[in-house]
């Protein structure tokens, strides 16, 4: 019984990764073709930097109350 549910597991997994892949995405493929992809990566790496900058700090201070 552990082994069919097992594989039927592994079948519905690997049949959601084969529709994943037909489907195009229409959103990335506009921004790519006028450029504006690259306007959407570098803010969500300022962001992405700024929570890391945040986080570093919150755990500074935390240091600084434990001594």
């Amino acid at each position: 019984m552990k082994k069919l549910s097992s594989i039927i597991l592994f079948l519905l997994i690997f049949t959601t990764v084969f529709a994943q892949q037909s489907a195009g995405v229409e959103m990335a493929d506009t921004l790519r073709s006028s450029g504006k992809i690259y306007v959407v990566i570098t803010t969500i790496a300022i962001v992405f930097i700024g929570i890391i900058i945040y986080l570093f700090s919150i755990d500074r201070r935390l240091k600084k109350l434990e001594k």
